[in-house]
């Protein structure tokens, strides 16, 4: 197989993806063959994307079970098959357990776990029915080492890792047709990553987010999108209730 077509004859769905990772993620994918449709709420960044990939789009607010089921409705009636379910769209939260709003910590875990199950659940009949699938959720290193900062983003992509294990062994049992694993970034240079990082020059954050790699430098979006071709593609064809932990050491400290 030729390294341009590892994902030869796949169709997938990539959530957030008008910008940022999942963006990332959907040119790598198209690179290696597949056919992706990617989504987001933000139509007007979406569309351009769309024009800029060569790929279909559709809107889809995550967290709305009436959108997914769209969603999938649509790709079933235009694709009769979906192969590759990257679930990345996510909020960021910040606060510490006491200085959190319930009404922010609904809203952290709505978006970046309740989407999570949202699309596994309405993704699976369809990805079984399509031969073969692999589920992608994007959680975080936040997911598995905490800070004392950001109790509602750290549980909710700690969520994901383990509700990943939970869809990969119902997947395993109910068909071996369907894998799911969960991606783990470190600090990574996004859009929203580097905006951050200019809005205060005087406060050093690209070099205090460094400090805490043992690789000594922010991940790049590509080295994300890359993990996420492996796993969707047959050579992971084995991998399945695992992380993929990408962060330049960092866990191993």
């Amino acid at each position: 197989m030729l390294m341009s077509e590892r994902l030869k004859n796949k169709v997938g769905l990539i959530t957030g993806a008008a910008q940022g990772l999942g963006k990332e993620m959907a040119k790598a994918m198209i690179a290696q063959g597949a056919k992706i449709i990617i989504t987001d709420i933000n139509e007007d960044v979406l569309k351009e994307t769309s024009e800029e990939l060569s790929c279909k789009y559709l809107m889809l607010d995550v967290t709305k079970e009436s959108d997914w089921k769209d969603v999938i409705g649509k790709i079933n009636e235009d694709e009769a098959s979906l192969n590759i379910l990257v679930n990345n769209a996510g909020i960021g939260g910040g606060g510490d357990v006491e200085n959190t709003e319930l009404e922010s910590w609904h809203q952290v875990h709505s978006v970046n776990l309740d989407s999570v199950f949202l699309g596994c659940k309405y993704a699976i009949p369809l990805m079984r029915d399509s031969g073969n699938g692999s589920i992608i959720n994007i959680s975080s290193m936040s997911g598995i080492v905490a800070s004392h900062n950001m109790s509602a983003y750290n549980s909710s992509k700690a969520a994901v890792r383990h509700l990943s294990k939970s869809v990969a062994l119902h997947c395993a049992k109910s068909t071996n047709l369907v894998r799911c694993n969960s991606i783990h970034p470190v600090f990574t240079r996004t859009a929203m990553v580097q905006t951050m990082i200019d809005s205060a020059p005087e406060r050093n954050i690209e070099e205090k987010l460094v400090k805490q790699i043992p690789l000594r430098k922010l991940a790049e979006p590509i080295d994300i999108a890359n993990a996420a071709v492996f796993l969707a593609s047959d050579e992971s064809s084995f991998i399945t209730g695992t992380e993929l932990v990408i962060d330049g050491g960092l866990s191993a400290t």
